[in-house]
């Protein structure tokens, strides 16, 4: 497995500190960002999942802790929008560069709006995809607002 990916490189870049861990990534999963936390002994609510969704017909993307559902209408305040829905699995894949259960929302091909939940701050550190199945990334939510710049806002259920 890779150590480099678009978004490690993203980070190094931008000289904000972060580290990664592995972890066995099982495709049959029903949950990514589940499987992770239980694979890498940690809490579910520490585990951040990426989502691609459409915004008013527009790209964007929300992060939220792995074991929490995704609010529409919140994401959608919260960005300044008026309606929210996923994205298809392949649009996600073709728009950011990354597989389905390894997307990042560091080092996309093209940057979107993007709302991280304020659960985020919680935490000293939370983990998130390092941008390839069973790798993660762990880094302060703040140097993640910092190099996303992202807006924090309450985005689940």
């Amino acid at each position: 497995m890779s150590k480099t990916t678009p978004a490690t490189l993203a980070l190094t870049k931008a000289g904000i500190p972060f580290t990664l861990a592995h972890y066995d990534y099982d495709p049959s999963a029903e949950r990514v960002g589940l499987q992770a936390a239980e694979a890498m002994g940690v809490s579910a609510a520490e585990v951040f999942k990426t989502l691609m969704v459409e915004l008013d017909g527009k790209p964007a993307c929300a992060i939220i802790p792995s074991d929490e559902e995704l609010n529409m209408k919140k994401l959608a305040a919260a960005l300044g929008g008026k309606s929210a829905q996923m994205m298809k699995p392949a649009d996600a894949e073709r728009l950011t560069g990354y597989k389905v259960g390894g997307i990042s929302p560091l080092g996309q091909r093209k940057a979107v709006p993007t709302a991280l939940d304020e659960l985020a701050t919680l935490y000293d550190e939370i983990f998130l995809n390092g941008g390839q199945r069973g790798l993660q990334i762990r880094i302060r939510p703040a140097d993640l607002v910092t190099a996303l710049d992202c807006v924090v806002a309450d985005l689940v259920r």
